[in-house]
This record gives structure tokens, C-alpha cells and sequence, in this order.
């Protein structure tokens, strides 16, 4: 199967949209099929992928410099119909990929459209507004596809209440063999926190949207030190909202998960997400969690089993939850045990195993409607 893969954020990136995109690649190449992905170009050097990659003209965007957008470029379309597609995936079509929906609608190849950013949620975060708006744009570009897959059961709630149409359930997969409780480094603990204290970990995007400051009553619990790992444009306030933290700036691969294995707990503070990648990579670390009651992390986290799930916004909830588990070794370690066991069946294999259906299914309603 040739598939093209229009994604509005690739490698070096390190975002969720990025991760999954690669992941898909790598998964349709080692099943034998034939992708390419087609990206806005990145200011450094580029990865090395499992197939070719196209980069397009691409801006920064005013204000957060980690987000580049595609500027319109004949590339896309030159790839894409060179490419000889199958199937067109659309990654979290937002500028690129509302333009490659309009390449494949020319072309007459069926799009499969993966929905990845609560762009709604994103409006009320920056701009105080402009939710309708958001959904307005989200319906018409996924009205195009031939199928939306949603990556959690709220995302595909809230896709079909307003008014998206042909939606399916397709989590994501976890690397089991690279985050795994075993890489637990204690000279690692000792220098993250010298006096011995229970380490309560944040792996993200530093971003208004991500509500890192909830954490700021975290750092004030004795024994307790909060470690953030990643970058993002509230780096510098967030330096100031949460006292003694330690910022590790971004980190990948190996690295990354030596970190994670390296907490004691993993504290997500984002109300938007979608699905919430590191939460699953913190529980194949063998960590307890605490996430917001909504989107994604309702179905990864098991509350009261593998974690606790709090009100959004809610900076108390927060830290009373953190004191919870740091007052309880033995349920922490439980905790852990379970979102351990839970995640080992969520291979990327067997997830973009699901996708390859997905594609299949879609190819056959096209041939049905032709014939």
C-alpha cells in the first residue's frame, strides 16, 4: 500500500503530533508498504526516517518558535501525486494538512483524517474565545475525510456531538522495551534530589495550555521535589511560579526514559489532552499518576488502580493527591505495578496494525461506492 502521510509536525519535533507520525511511518514501512511523509521544514537538521521525507517552506510561529508553520508551497501537491498514494493520512490536518485534503479530494484518493489537538481547548487558553469558531474549522476539515480516528473515547465524544461525521477509536501505542521501570538510576535520584526527597515528575510541553503552575503547591510539601522536564514558551515564568523545582529543559530516547523511571510520581496537569502520551510512558515506567479527570487520561488512568484522577484546574486536588501517595510507599509502588501491567498489550505494532485495518476498510467503501 502506498500511503502518504501529510503531518503538521514531524521529527526533530518533539510533540505528540511529531511521535505519532514517525511511529506510523516506521510501522507501514516494516510491514512492507511504501509511506512518505510530507512535513513543514525544520530549522536543524533533520532525523534519519524509515522512508523519505519532503519538507515544505515553514514560519515559526510569533511567539512559540518550538511550532512551525507550512507556508504553501507546490511541493506538497508535486509529492503527493508523484507518490502515486493509496491512501492519504492527514496528521492533525490543521494548515498542511487541510491543504493535502484538498490534493487528495483533486486527485479522488480517499484521506484519513487523525484528530490530535483540542484546538477548541487552545482557544480558550490563549485567546479567552473563539471556541466555536475552533469547532467550526475542526467539522469542516474532518467532514472532508473519508473516516476521523480519535485517538481516546472523549475525543470521539465530542467529535460526534459536534457534528463529525464517520469517527473511530485509535489510541496510541507505548515503546515498553524503552520506558521501563528497571532504568531507575539512583545516582541519578541523588543529584535530582540530594536530600533524599520523593521525586514528582512533569514530562511536557511548557505551555500556558499544559497548566504546569498547578504544581506550585507541590513544591512546598516537605520531602517533596518537583522535577519538569521539556521546553516550551512558559519556561521562564514557570521558573518563578514553582519554587526549588528542578527544569531538566528537553530531553529524548534513552535519556528520557531513565528520567522517567527515575520519579517516584508522575503528575500531568493538562486539561486538553486528547490522549496524553506520557502518561502511558510513565506508566510502562512503572509510575504511579495523577492526571486530570478529562479527554485522554479518563481512559488511561485506572483511578484508585493505577492512579488518581483530579478535578482540572483544581491546584489543591493536585497536591493533596501528591501527599497522598508520598505518604504511602506500598500504594505508590502498587499503583505502579498496575499501569505497568496495564499498558505491556499496548505495543505500536499492534496499534498501527489497527490503522493498516482502518486504511483497508476505507479503501473497500470507496471500491463499494465506485462500483
Amino acid at each position: 500500500m502506498r500511503v502518504v502521510i501529510v503531518t503538521e509536525s514531524f521529527p526533530p519535533d518533539v510533540n505528540g503530533v511529531a511521535h505519532c507520525a514517525l511511529q506510523t511511518a516506521r510501522h507501514l514501512a516494516a510491514r512492507g508498504h511504501d509511506p512518505l511523509v510530507i512535513a513543514p521544514a525544520v530549522a536543524g537538521p533533520d532525523i534519519e526516517a524509515p522512508c523519505p521525507v519532503v519538507r515544505v517552506p515553514s514560519l515559526p510561529l510569533p511567539g512559540y518558535p518550538q511550532v512551525r508553520v507550512a507556508l504553501p508551497s507546490r511541493r506538497l501537491a508535486a509529492a503527493l501525486t508523484a507518490h502515486r498514494a493509496d491512501v492519504v493520512h492527514l496528521a492533525s490536518p490543521f494548515v498542511l494538512g487541510v491543504r493535502g485534503m484538498g490534493v487528495a479530494a483533486k486527485l479522488g484518493l480517499p484521506a484519513v483524517a487523525i484528530y490530535q489537538t483540542d484546538l477548541a481547548g487552545y482557544a480558550r487558553t490563549y485567546m479567552g474565545a473563539g471556541e466555536n469558531t475552533a469547532w467550526r474549522r475542526i467539522r469542516t476539515v474532518h467532514t472532508a475525510a473519508d473516516r476521523t480516528l480519535a485517538p481516546s473515547t472523549a475525543a470521539v465524544r465530542d467529535l460526534e456531538e459536534h457534528g463529525v461525521p464517520r469517527v473511530r477509536l485509535w489510541p496510541r501505542g507505548v515503546d515498553t522495551v524503552r520506558f521501563r521501570p528497571e532504568l531507575r538510576d539512583e545516582a541519578l535520584r541523588r543529584e535530582l534530589a540530594p536530600n533524599g526527597e520523593t521525586i514528582v515528575g512533569y514530562v511536557g510541553r511548557l505551555a500556558p495550555e499544559k497548566c504546569v503552575e498547578l504544581l506550585s503547591g507541590v513544591c512546598r510539601l516537605p520531602g517533596v521535589k518537583v522535577v519538569v522536564v521539556g521546553d516550551g514558551p512558559s519556561s521562564t515564568s514557570l521558573q518563578s511560579s514553582l519554587p526549588g523545582a528542578v527544569f531538566l529543559g528537553r530531553r529524548t530516547g534513552e535519556d528520557l526514559a531513565r528520567i522517567f523511571a527515575s520519579f517516584d510520581v508522575f503528575a500531568h496537569t493538562g486539561p486538553y489532552e486528547t490522549f496524553c502520551q506520557t502518561v502511558q510512558e510513565a506508566m510502562a515506567s512503572g509510575l504511579p499518576v495523577i492526571a486530570p479527570a478529562a479527554g485522554g487520561p479518563l481512559d488511561l488512568v485506572d483511578h484508585g488502580r493505577t492512579g488518581l484522577l483530579v478535578p482540572p484546574h483544581d491546584a489543591r486536588e493536585v497536591r493533596d493527591a501528591v501527599a497522598a501517595l508520598v505518604a504511602d510507599p506500598a500504594r505508590r509502588q502498587a499503583y505502579g505495578q498496575a499501569g505497568r501491567g496495564t499498558v505491556e498489550g499496548r505495543t505500536w505494532a499492534a496499534v498501527g496494525d489497527l490503522l493498516l485495518s482502518h486504511y483497508t476498510e476505507v479503501l473497500r467503501e470507496r471500491t463499494a461506492v465506485a462500483a
